[in-house]
């Protein structure tokens, strides 16, 4: 990051500049007495790299330069584009340090009108080779993380205009641009770009590869996946769910059941699900399936107020498929790219039981399954009640 360097102007003017104060100081509009000449970028510059020089409070006509051995020709400064009051009007330049400075401290001069009316210096560090960043060292990347990449080949020689970086991690090439209005705009040449590796991509270390102009190989970078595990501050095991509550308005989360909940047939039931610490993205994947609902159900985050201090939750609406049989249908949410599996069972009544049952026909229960017994889950099963009024809990 570059900092900012402020300094008020003390050297002399000539009589193109109307107010001249003791030690014939060039007075600014604002009455402060001074021009101000504001640099960012003055400290630990490459070769290469942009100086932003501003300079305020500078009146009168007549043109307004920067000069510095730095710098391979004098710079003119441009008057802000907009319109403003005297004591905020400025003039502004943003020029490139010439690749062959030398590390040093070097001066640097404004001059308005052909008078000087700032001077200020400018530290410049050496060249440095050119660096594809992938991620830090001993750094290890998460599925459905966001990954960015960085080639900074602000070095004398290098050329082109953006890169590519492909990796068997990847789902397509990801192009590495520069931005001139982003952060790092004092590097013209820092190329960037990201994208959100796969949930669904395996743990291991993958080689990312730098191609440049006419496809040419720059570099090369590993980089390590993987899903997080028993131990790891991140571990994602503390999932809850799935529960179910009324879609009523004198319903809500905080009511949700794990059993007993009722829903007749062609109705609509809340399913939720808690977890402690989602994996990133897993808001756009998590999902509720069984054969009971007429579709699947993406479970969204519930961001209102009354969900504060609770584990992240998320919920969405099942429609319940009219004229199902009776039994048990199995309700599933994965999670965490398939390391955390739960399935609660659903049970549907018949329709003579519904009626005397005062219209309610589902009868919901959460039966917590975990990974080892999934094994032996070969299909739905489907298990009849012995009698219509019979609700069983599981």
């Amino acid at each position: 990051m570059k900092w900012t360097r402020a300094v008020l102007a003390v050297v002399g003017a000539a009589a193109l500049w109307p107010a001249v104060g003791p030690a014939g100081a060039a007075v600014a509009d604002d009455g402060r007495g001074g021009v101000h000449l504001l640099l960012n970028g003055a400290f630990d510059n490459r070769p290469g790299e942009l100086v932003d020089i501003d300079v305020q409070g500078v009146r009168g006509r007549g043109d307004v330069t920067v000069s510095s051995p730095v710098f391979p020709h004098r710079v003119k400064l441009v008057p802000y584009a907009h319109r403003a009051p005297a004591a905020e009007r400025g003039h502004h330049a943003r020029p490139a340090i010439a690749m062959t400075v030398r590390p040093g401290s070097y001066p640097l001069t404004v001059r308005a009108g052909g008078h000087v009316v700032a001077e200020e210096r400018v530290e410049v560090g050496p060249a440095r080779r050119p660096q594809f960043t992938v991620t830090a060292p001993d750094e290890v990347m998460r599925p459905g993380e966001r990954l960015w990449m960085a080639y900074d080949d602000l070095f004398p020689g290098e050329t082109g205009t953006s890169f590519e970086a492909r990796s068997p991690a990847f789902p397509e090439p990801v192009r590495l641009a520069h931005d001139p209005a982003g952060t790092d705009w004092n590097n013209p040449r820092l190329f960037s770009g990201g994208l959100d590796l796969p949930a669904s991509v395996k743990d291991g270390t993958y080689k990312v590869t730098l191609t440049g102009p006419g496809g040419r190989t720059v570099e090369e970078k590993p980089l390590v996946i993987r899903a997080a595990r028993p131990g790891d501050r991140d571990y994602v095991g503390r999932a809850r769910g799935p529960a179910f509550f009324d879609t009523s308005a004198r319903s809500g989360p905080e009511r949700a059941r794990t059993h007993g909940h009722t829903v007749p047939p062609g109705g609509t039931v809340n399913v939720l699900w808690r977890d402690g610490a989602p994996d990133p993205g897993e808001e756009d994947r998590l999902t509720a399936t069984s054969p009971a609902f007429e579709h699947p159900v993406p479970l969204r985050r519930d961001e209102s107020k009354a969900g504060d201090g609770d584990s992240p939750r998320y919920y969405g609406p099942a429609h319940i498929r009219r004229g199902l049989g009776e039994g048990r249908y199995p309700v599933t949410v994965v999670s965490h790219h398939g390391r955390v599996r739960k399935i609660g069972q659903l049970v549907v009544t018949g329709a003579a039981a519904s009626a005397k049952a005062s219209g309610s026909a589902l009868v919901t229960t959460v039966v917590g399954v975990g990974l080892a017994g999934l094994a032996t889950l070969t299909g739905v099963a489907l298990v009849k009640s012995r009698t219509g009024r019979r609700t069983g809990a599981l």
